[in-house]
């Protein structure tokens, strides 16, 4: 084996490095290329500071309006005008503080979560962070490992990389030494070594890695629809505001203090700025509870994507069994010696410098043969389905051999497949040794192929797997088992788990290739096996092609083009680097129960969000529809900031706080916009007709020269009543914490009109008895014909 150094010469005819060591850099060498920065300084993943989470909750259109219109009303009002700007300065200082707690969540869990590369040096090979790789480094890599910055290969040993992640070609290109490797891609077969020649940002992956693995939350659905809501609200703001403006600075000659502030009033509670604070604070503690149960979120909308699945895709191998097998029986055919045949499994053993879980099984229980002597080998593929190696024996013997699966390496008619067949149905793996007379390399090396004898394994069920197929059966979630291994020895093992319809096997090798046929065939089917790496990827496609939300999981390297291609990929902590790399979710405690708290984390933000903001856009609607009568009717405006400011601390903010973070399992649905809009625009026009009705009463009424106090009164206990039933309608289904939040809610509001200080400090005092049981009347019409809308709007425009 040779190592290529960074600085090697080139020979001008064959442009491959001359080696010069295969030891790697020494300590000095490290040492002088670290003080030269020539070190890999990835970009953190969530790689937004302090200094930008400060300005992207502070510095917002909206925080602007509201902050100019605060900073008028501390000029121009008493203090309790001034209130809902207090409110402001708590609300982002909540949203900082939850998004960097999320913050610090997300990188020590990346740090966790963090493939170490194996790098010699000095000649001895040690695993370090990605962090410490310096340029010229001699990296060793196999099965599973990702190239983590770019290089030249130094060694190779059947080394086959996959650059579909980089280029789109989705077949593995096989390495020599000399080549060119780049970071982003992972090795499917074999191993070898490279050295460093690009480190840090110049690394064509994390160039096209840094600014897609910043700290984000824009690619949802749930925070897109937010943005499209703002953007309209902010249209009808403008010409509203404008029109309140003329009419209570122009039109009406009052005290133009208290005109500024009626205007003020008027326009703060047509800005939803809570919503988009609760979504993020709603995100942000959905990251730090997951963090806690050892999951990492590395896009954030992953959370809400999960949410929406309706099709889970497993792998067999790591998912719903332990990684690690044990050799139960040993089977010589033909006539073999049983011992003869222990000899050759421990030197096939020892011939791979990194073994796959079935292959670390046969080395756990056959020891190696001292005597035999590997001249060549094949490592493991999984579009091959077996690896194999030629010995020089202690006898001097030369013998090649094979190991894999028997249905690959045997022919479709061989009576050995019978028997293999068996063994399947009771749920156990089953390897075939086979002795061959061509080059491992030979395309028809399996025409020679001689059984030697059946290595039977023993597969660990995860104990929590169960459970969790049971979970997402109850939640309407079809669970789909895709994996290399034998069809009916993984339909045994799902079968034992409890899955539904494990019994009706598909053989993977038999499905359609056209997309359509292939999606009916999956649409029919729950388990699968002799899936090959491309198959597993083109049955997400077909999936999709369904109109089906997919969400894959996989530990191993075949399963990477699939969880690329998912809604949604989920890969286990243990798993390869290529799966951690291309997957929005890693478990690293590697237990697949985990994804249930995902699931429902996911839709209990979403289901959660859309519940509150209800509140928050009929409190929008109604003050656009407020704002309007009062322009067009040439009256004051009914309620100063104060008034508002408490109406929505009682029926909002405090209650949105804790509905948003409930337990919510209903499954996640489609068009959030749309699902918000249809409630918010007739319970807002209710409310805001309703309210400016009852104020033409009570101007109507009440004469002299505490009339606007007392109108003003009786139109806040009309819109506090609608809204109270808003929030109860909201707060559907009842549970016993919901009854008291609104009780609480309601008791709230009744002390602020009994308590003397409270009633001077809020400017509310109801005069008389006609006015405020007319305000009762009102708000119970109101609320009969809000049942009845919401109703209607159910059947006429279903969600």
């Amino acid at each position: 084996m040779t190592h290529i150094d960074a600085g090697a010469e080139l020979d001008p005819v064959h442009p491959i490095p001359v080696p010069e060591r295969a030891t790697g850099l020494t300590g000095a060498e490290v040492a002088e290329r670290v003080s030269r920065g020539e070190v890999n300084d990835v970009p953190v993943r969530s790689s937004r500071s302090l200094t930008e989470i400060v300005r992207a909750n502070v510095f917002t259109r909206f925080n602007a309006i509201i902050g100019i219109l605060w900073l008028i009303m501390l000029f121009v009002a008493p203090i309790q005008d001034s209130l809902f700007g207090f409110v402001i300065i708590a609300n982002t200082g909540i949203g900082i503080v939850q998004e960097w707690r999320a913050k610090q969540t997300l990188d020590s869990l990346a740090v966790i979560g963090e493939a170490k590369p194996t790098v010699r040096r000095d000649g001895i090979a040690a695993e370090v962070s990605t962090s410490e790789i310096v340029l010229g480094d001699l990296i060793e890599i196999g099965p599973g490992d990702k190239i983590v910055v770019d290089g030249l290969c130094a060694e190779a040993d059947g080394l086959e990389i996959d650059e579909s992640l980089l280029t789109g070609e989705a077949d593995p290109v096989v390495k020599r030494p000399g080549d060119e490797v780049m970071s982003g891609s992972f090795v499917v077969a074999g191993g070898g070594a490279f050295t460093a020649t690009k480190v840090g940002r110049e690394a064509y992956a994390a160039q096209l890695a840094e600014e897609a693995s910043r700290f984000t939350l824009v690619h949802s659905e749930l925070r897109s629809g937010i943005s499209t809501i703002l953007k309209y609200v902010q249209w009808m703001m403008i010409p509203t505001a404008i029109g309140l403006v003329i009419s209570q600075l122009v039109v009406k000659e009052h005290d133009f203090k208290e005109s500024v502030a009626r205007t003020v009033g008027g326009i703060v509670p047509m800005v939803p700025e809570g919503l988009v604070l609760l979504t993020s604070v709603a995100f942000a503690i959905g990251v730090i509870r997951l963090g806690r149960q050892q999951c990492l979120v590395q896009e954030l909308p992953a959370i809400e994507g999960l949410a929406r699945i309706d099709t889970v895709c497993l792998d067999k191998t790591g998912t719903l069994t332990e990684g690690g097998m044990d050799v139960s029986e040993l089977r010589p055919l033909g006539g073999a010696d049983e011992g003869y045949v222990r000899k050759v499994l421990g030197a096939l053993g020892e011939s791979d410098p990194r073994p796959n879980a079935s292959l670390q099984a046969v080395i756990d229980a056959y020891p190696d043969s001292d005597d035999w002597r590997c001249t060549e080998s094949l490592p493991f593929s999984s579009a091959r389905k077996y690896s194999g190696a030629a010995f020089s024996e202690g006898d001097g013997t030369n013998s090649a051999w094979l190991l894999g699966a028997p249905d690959v390496l045997l022919p479709a008619d061989d009576p050995t497949l019978t028997e293999v067949e068996d063994l399947n149905h009771q749920g156990l793996r089953v390897l075939l040794l086979a002795r061959v007379a061509r080059d491992l390399e030979d395309p028809r090396v399996l025409e020679s192929a001689e059984p030697a004898a059946l290595v039977v394994l023993e597969q660990r069920l995860r104990p929590d797997a169960a459970d969790t197929l049971r979970y997402f059966a109850e939640q309407d979630v079809r669970a789909k088992v895709i994996s290399g291994d034998n069809a009916v020895s993984v339909g045994a093992v799902a079968g034992k788990l409890g899955l539904t319809g494990a019994e009706d096997t598909v053989d993977a090798r038999t499905l359609p290739k056209d997309e359509a046929g292939m999606a009916d065939a999956l649409d029919a089917g729950t388990v699968f096996g002799r899936v090959t790496p491309q198959q597993k990827r083109d049955m997400v496609g077909a999936l999709q092609s369904h109109g089906h939300t997919v969400a894959m999981t996989g530990d191993g390297v075949n399963d990477v083009l699939a969880l690329k291609d998912a809604d949604i990929g989920v890969s286990m902590g243990s798993g390869s680097e290529a799966t951690r790399a291309v997957a929005q979710i890693v478990l690293l405690n590697n237990s697949f129960a985990t994804l249930p708290s995902v699931v429902a984390e996911g839709r209990r933000v979403i289901g959660n969000i859309t519940r509150v903001a209800t509140l928050f856009l009929v409190k929008t609607v109604y003050s656009v529809i407020l704002a309007l009568l009062v322009v067009c009717f040439q009256v004051e405006y009914p309620f100063l900031p104060r008034h508002l400011t408490l109406l929505s601390t009682l029926t909002i903010g405090v209650p949105a706080f804790f509905l948003a973070l409930a337990p919510n399992k209903e499954r996640a649905k489609p068009h959030f916009v749309k699902r918000v809009m249809r409630y918010a625009i007739p319970g807002g026009a209710v409310a805001g007709i309703a309210t400016f009705v009852m104020y033409l009463v009570a101007r109507h009424y009440y004469t002299g020269s505490g009339a606007l106090d007392a109108e003003t009164s009786s139109a806040t206990l009309t819109l506090f009543l609608i809204s109270m039933w808003v929030l109860a309608i909201v707060a559907r289904p009842y549970t016993w914490w919901r009854i008291v939040l609104v009780a609480a809610m309601g008791f709230g509001f009744l002390l602020v009109l009994v308590v003397p200080w409270l009633q001077d400090f809020f400017a509310l005092k109801l005069v008389g008895a006609a006015m405020p049981w007319t305000a009762v009347g009102v708000a119970v019409v109101a609320a009969v014909v809000l049942e009845f809308l919401w109703k209607w709007v159910d059947r006429r425009f279903p969600a």
